[in-house]
């Protein structure tokens, strides 16, 4: 019999240990979440961009092609081109590049231009 104890081992547990381990785990717990609260909140957009003309462009340019429907919002139900609205986005381009004429450098003027052929060109495609 006395064979038999010495191979059974007791485990005795502190219940003081056992406390402070749940009071550390529930802490853990809760700055994760404020962690993942925090990145939630400034993640979700991120920092803003520089204000510049290819920033601009780029904004009439989405515009634009949301108006035609060939961008669309994800899991939206597919809505009909608004031909209107794209024309006045591309005439807002236009003016654009009318206003800026000889304030640009020659890279700006060459991107502004191509962006302005292509948003056309897709209109007419959509609206042909």
């Amino acid at each position: 019999m006395a064979e038999e104890q010495k191979d059974e081992k007791k485990i005795i547990v502190d219940e003081d240990w056992k406390s402070e381990a749940q009071k550390e785990k529930e802490v853990l717990a809760a700055q994760e979440a404020q962690e993942k609260e925090k990145e939630q909140e400034k993640g979700e957009r991120g920092p803003m961009p520089p204000g510049n003309l290819a920033a601009l462009v780029s904004m009439l340019v989405t515009q634009a092609f949301f108006a035609m429907g060939i961008l669309q919002v994800k899991d939206q139900e597919k809505k009909e081109p608004d031909l209107e609205l794209a024309k006045y986005n591309i005439d807002m381009l236009e003016t654009l590049e009318e206003k800026t004429k000889g304030n640009l450098t020659e890279q700006e003027q060459k991107v502004l231009e191509q962006t302005i052929n292509d948003v056309r060109m897709a209109y007419v495609k959509v609206s042909g």
